[in-house]
């Protein structure tokens, strides 16, 4: 796709300055420097223009951070860092709901203006310009990653961050682990002018997606393809190409999006992937993405699935 970019996380052309690492300390003194700020996941927004807040690197607020500073890259202002707050416990409001699907509530840190606020990224990724989004997508998965892989998988013993929040190494046994992604494809399955559309179990009524699942080790993109789709809807697949991809930080996953042609079309559900499946026509497909159907919901703006679908209704996926 010509277009393939200009999905969301995608295409700001960051220039992440990986040489920058390894000696981090002359970037952290540059006065232009600024620093991203998370909590829980969450990024900070200015509240004016609903982009994200952009401190100094001495400012009030990361008195509440932990020590880490991951160096993102560098940007038309100069470098960029990110921080997440692990010192500070708000009183959060009857709102939140951190195990739900999105979580609506929204946080004030008291070093900041009352506008600005955290806010779930999911519940925003439209509303931020293609360098905010990639950043605060980066800075979700790769802080994400640090609190989940705090102890060396070689010898047990805790880890420590180095080159710049982009590695962990072991002080124990010296090994070194480095920020994972896990390639998850995800497939726009046609026959004819029908796609298959599915919905896990658990999920909002009348939300259904692309089906979807992780590559796994030895397979191919085109592989995972036809297997998952075989495995969670009994549906074959023949040819397979790619479309686009897209960074997605929930927790750490690269959506690969691809255009697969089913050569069979009876559904037989595997109950524990999908609680339904179904062919969608063009037309009412359209109605779905305008609202207008009975049943199904649009795709989640921003989501990989949303940007497929609307560019396979508008006949642009070359």
């Amino acid at each position: 796709m010509e277009h393939a970019e200009t999905v969301t996380f995608g295409g700001s052309g960051l220039n992440r300055a990986a040489h920058l690492r390894g000696a981090i300390a002359e970037t952290l003194a540059d006065p232009a420097a600024r620093c991203i700020v998370l909590w829980r996941g969450k990024p900070l927004l200015d509240g004016a223009g609903a982009g994200l807040s952009r401190v100094p690197l001495d400012h009030p607020v990361l008195g509440d951070a932990s020590d880490m500073r991951l160096f993102l890259g560098l940007d038309e202002g100069g470098p960029v860092f990110a921080a997440e707050l692990t010192r500070w416990d708000p009183d959060v409001s009857e709102a939140a709901d951190f195990g739900a699907f999105l979580d609506p509530s929204q946080q004030h840190h008291p070093a900041m203006p009352a506008a600005a606020h955290f806010a779930e990224l999911r519940a925003v990724m439209t509303t931020l310009s293609a360098r905010d989004a990639e950043l605060a997508a980066t800075a979700r998965a790769v802080i994400g990653w640090h609190g989940s892989h705090r102890f060396c998988s070689t010898c047990g013993a805790e880890s420590a961050p180095d080159d710049a929040g982009w590695r962990r190494v072991c002080p124990a046994c010296g090994t070194f682990h480095f920020p994972r992604t896990d390639p998850v494809v995800i497939m726009l399955i046609l026959s004819g002018d029908n796609v298959l559309l599915g919905r896990s179990p658990g999920w909002p009524e009348g939300m259904y997606s692309l089906l979807a699942g992780f590559v796994e080790p030895g397979e191919t993109i085109e592989a995972a393809v036809r297997r998952e789709v075989f495995e969670e809807a009994g549906i074959a697949v023949g040819p397979v190409r790619y479309l686009a991809s897209q960074p997605w930080a929930f927790p750490s996953s690269l959506m690969i999006g691809c255009l697969g042609l089913a050569t069979s079309t009876e559904i037989t559900l595997d109950p524990v992937e999908l609680e339904d499946a179904v062919w969608v026509s063009r037309t009412d497909m359209a109605r779905v993405a305008h609202g207008t159907h009975p049943t199904i919901k649009p795709a989640r703006a921003g989501a990989i699935a949303h940007f497929l679908l609307e560019n396979w209704l508008a006949d642009s996926l070359d």
